[in-house]
């Protein structure tokens, strides 16, 4: 099995429709053992369930905005786990407020919480965990078009990714000569619980459908078949990349054509919409 022997931790998994789950099954399924953290009790009576389908009782207490959580988490692991192969962040936030209006009204409170529970989370992350990492081991997280690229109502979460997708580079050079990859996954959009404080996502989800050069969404299993690639040793050689897993859909400059039943050349959107 691909992950046989391999060990890794889980940050931000939140349901079974999250595509942290999508990852962490695949590594399952592939032979990893894993561990897995909660923001709070809530989120716990949602994780712990997960943790045991999953073949773990390794779950951890973890708000990345903690410092005492993160200085916690490397002996923890240590203790319970012992050295890590791979890690995967799947850590986003930002007010509804802010992905409701424009980008404009933005509020200084809404950025720094965006930026620091998003991004920042990342580097806090690495740095804890950094004394109970492997050479070779890996590092993932997850990002989004609305990064380098305008997507409506994403305003201040686009900003947070382009940052993510930068830090991602930095890190992947900063860790490089330890052996340590990092990459991020960029995704299309999928209906999880994050997802649904983006307004007009059923637009979004269907314009991407009809647009993509696959003519569907993506699902959290193929996000998952990714994530198991650039998790394992098949990605040996692969940091500091942002691989998009959208079916296609960030190659596009325009939207699609198509013909009406007139044989008239109209947009793919209006002739499904």
């Amino acid at each position: 099995m691909l992950m046989k022997g391999k060990k890794g931790l889980i940050v931000g998994v939140a349901n079974k429709m999250s595509i942290a789950y999508g990852i962490a099954e695949q590594l399952k399924n592939a032979g990893a053992q894993l561990a897995f953290t909660y923001l709070n009790d809530a989120i716990k009576k949602r994780v712990e369930p997960i943790a045991t389908e999953l073949g773990s009782d390794k779950v951890y207490e973890l708000d990345v905005n903690n410092p005492s959580h993160l200085d916690a988490l490397a002996p923890r692991l240590e203790k319970d786990f012992g050295k890590i192969d791979f890690v995967l962040h799947a850590v986003a936030f930002a007010p509804k407020e802010a992905l409701e209006n424009d980008f404009l009204s933005t509020s200084k409170e809404a950025f720094d919480i965006a930026l620091g529970t998003s991004v920042y989370s990342l580097v806090s992350l690495t740095r804890a965990v950094l004394p109970v990492l492997k050479g070779g081991a890996s590092i993932l997280t997850l990002s989004y078009l609305g990064g380098p690229k305008f997507v409506p109502h994403y305003n201040v979460m686009g900003v947070a990714k382009a940052a993510l997708e930068s830090s991602v580079r930095y890190l992947a050079h900063d860790l490089g000569s330890k052996n340590i990859r990092v990459n991020a996954i960029s995704a299309g959009p999928i209906k999880t619980l994050a997802a649904s404080g983006i307004g007009d996502f059923k637009m979004i989800l269907r314009y991407n459908e009809v647009n993509a050069p696959l003519k569907r969404n993506v699902s959290i299993e193929d996000v998952g078949k990714s994530g198991l690639y650039l998790l394992s040793d098949l990605s040996s050689a692969v940091t500091g990349e942002i691989h998009y897993v959208d079916c296609g859909y960030n190659i596009m400059g325009m939207a699609d054509i198509a013909k009406d039943k007139g044989g008239n050349t109209i947009l793919a959107w209006d002739e499904q919409k």
